[in-house]
């Protein structure tokens, strides 16, 4: 079987193809199928998001749809920046979203976090698959290491006793919100 993504994000697409390596036939991302959508994600929770951009990709494919939507969660911040992560000072820009994630924190004791991903499968028939995934751990006071993308570089996974941010793919994907999330995902399917 064949499973499109509804993301071009192309490091969001290399860790689904890697924990979901072996699962499907074959993985596509957007462009990869040629279809150029770009779903407004304005749900107010990561479920709604990754259902808008499921129905509004599956408009265009007759294959099965996976969208997922992820947020980083901060206790001190009343749970932001949450379903605004990707764009929380203002645009995609991780660096700027780090720092704002910093400034924000500066005076704050409880640096408690966890990453939340939620998942939507549709098929052409219309039936749908969710599930989720949340990893604890805290935001350190400066980044380490280089790997990773978005916040990884802040975020110290109490599961793992590391920061993504020098973590190996093998070892995020072992215990991240997106594995668990497809793990739940693969065993309700």
């Amino acid at each position: 079987m064949k499973l499109l993504i509804a993301s071009n994000n192309a490091h969001k697409i290399q860790e689904i193809k890697q924990i979901l390596h072996g699962k499907f036939d074959e993985i596509l991302c957007l462009s990869e199928a040629g279809i150029d959508c770009d779903p407004e994600e304005n749900g107010a929770t990561f479920l709604e998001n990754a259902l808008i951009k499921a129905k509004e990709i599956a408009k265009h494919t007759t294959l099965p749809v996976l969208a997922d939507d992820t947020g980083l969660c901060v206790n001190a911040l009343n749970g932001a920046p949450g379903v605004y992560s990707a764009r929380y000072a203002g645009n995609h820009d991780h660096k700027a979203n780090r720092q704002k994630l910093l400034c924000q924190l500066q005076n704050k004791t409880d640096r408690s976090a966890y990453f939340e991903t939620a998942i939507a499968l549709l098929y052409p028939d219309g039936k749908l698959v969710t599930a989720s995934g949340k990893v604890e751990g805290y935001i350190l006071h400066q980044e380490e290491g280089q790997n990773g993308f978005g916040y990884d570089s802040l975020f110290f996974s109490t599961d793992l006793g590391k920061c993504f941010g020098v973590a190996t793919a093998e070892e995020k994907n072992a215990v991240s919100h997106r594995g668990r999330a497809l793990q739940n995902l693969l065993e309700k399917l």
